[in-house]
C-alpha cells in the first residue's frame, strides 16, 4: 500500500513539482502512504464507486467514504479515486487524487477488527465536503482509472511474496516441532504419513517461490504480463493457505492454541485470497486473458 500503491503511483504519474513534494519525506519513512480505492459498496466492482469530486475554481470538493484501507489510520498521504465525471461511462469518469491527512473535510473512521494481518492497521475514510486543491489531481483529470489499473498487475506480483514468507514460516515451525515432538517413543516426523505432508509442503514452498521470481524477473526486465501476475497471487495465495493448515494438522492440538504461531499464519495467508482482487476475479482476469490470446 505505502511502496507500490502510493510511492509508486506518484512516481508513475506525478507531476515534477507532486513528486518534489511528496516522494522525499515517503521514500525516508518519515511519512507513511496509502491508496483508497475500494467502497463499502464497491470492492471487486470498483468502477461502480460512489465518491465524487466537484471541481469548484481551484478546488475539488470530495464527498463519499472508502473502506478497507491499509495503512488509514496512520497515513500521511493518500491516493484517492473518486468519480469526476457521472454521465459517462463508469471506469471514464473517475479522477486520482493526492490527499494529505489534516485536509479539511477529511477524517477517519473506525480502525477495523480484522480476522488476521493485526499489525497493519485498516479503517474507513470519510470525506465531507474535503476541499482538494486542483494542483494535487494525479494524472489527467477523468483518467483516473489508467493511473488505477497501471498499479494493479505490479501490486499483485509485489503481493505474492507474502505468502511465500508465510508459507516458509509455517514449514519452519511445522518441520522443527516434527522433529522434537515424540509419539511411540520417536520423533512424529519419523511417521510416514506425516514425512508425505512434510514433503507436500515443501515442494508447494519450492514450486510458488520459483513462479514468482520467474514471474518477477520478467517484470525487472520490462515484460510485464498480467496473466501472470494475477496467477502468480492467485498460485500462492492459496497454497498458502493450504500450507499454514498442514502447519496446524502437524501440531496437532498446540497447533490450534495461540502459544504457538501457526493459527496466526493461517489468519494472515486468507487475507492473500481477497486483497488485491479475490481469487475468483484473478481467474476471471486468467481466463479473460487466455481467450483473447486465440482472437
Amino acid at each position: 500500500a505505502h511502496s507500490n500503491l502510493c510511492v509508486n503511483q506518484i512516481n508513475r504519474n506525478g507531476t515534477d513539482e507532486q513528486k518534489r513534494k511528496y516522494l522525499p519525506k515517503l521514500c525516508s519513512g518519515e511519512h507513511m502512504g496509502a491508496l483508497a480505492m475500494s467502497e463499502p459498496g464497491s470492492g471487486s466492482d470498483v468502477v461502480s464507486m460512489k465518491t465524487r469530486a466537484e471541481k469548484k475554481g481551484d478546488y475539488y470538493v470530495l464527498n463519499g467514504n472508502k473502506f478497507w484501507i491499509t495503512n488509514g489510520p496512520d497515513a500521511d498521504v493518500l491516493v484517492v479515486y473518486a468519480k469526476t465525471d457521472t454521465t459517462s461511462k463508469p471506469q471514464h469518469g473517475i479522477s486520482a487524487f493526492l490527499i494529505e491527512k489534516g485536509f479539511p473535510g477529511f477524517s477517519t473512521a473506525q480502525k477495523l477488527d480484522k480476522l488476521g494481518m493485526r499489525g497493519s492497521n485498516t479503517c474507513e475514510l470519510v470525506f465531507e465536503d474535503c476541499k482538494v486543491p486542483a494542483a494535487n489531481l494525479l494524472g489527467e483529470e477523468n483518467k483516473g482509472v489508467y493511473v488505477l489499473m497501471s498499479g494493479l498487475d505490479l501490486e499483485r506480483l509485489v503481493l505474492a511474496a507474502g505468502p511465500i514468507g508465510i508459507m516458509q514460516a509455517s514449514v519452519d515451525t511445522a518441520f522443527d516441532y516434527a522433529h522434537t515432538r515424540k509419539q511411540f517413543g520417536k520423533s512424529i516426523g519419523e511417521f510416514q504419513l506425516l514425512q508425505g505432508k512434510m514433503a507436500d509442503m515443501y515442494t508447494t514452498l519450492s514450486a510458488c517461490r520459483s513462479y514468482l521470481y520467474s514471474v518477477a524477473r520478467a517484470c525487472d526486465e520490462g515484460h510485464i504480463n498480467s496473466k501472470d501476475c494475477a496467477g502468480v497471487i492467485l498460485y500462492c495465495a492459496e497454497k498458502a493457505t493450504q500450507v499454514a493448515l498442514d502447519a496446524i494438522q502437524i501440531l496437532g492440538g498446540n497447533g490450534y492454541i495461540n502459544d504457538y504461531p501457526t493459527g496466526r499464519l493461517l489468519r494472515d495467508a486468507k487475507l492473500y485470497e481477497i486483497g488485491a482482487g479475490t481469487s475468483e476475479v484473478r481467474r476471471m482476469l486468467i481466463g479473460r486473458a487466455l481467450n483473447n490470446e486465440y482472437k
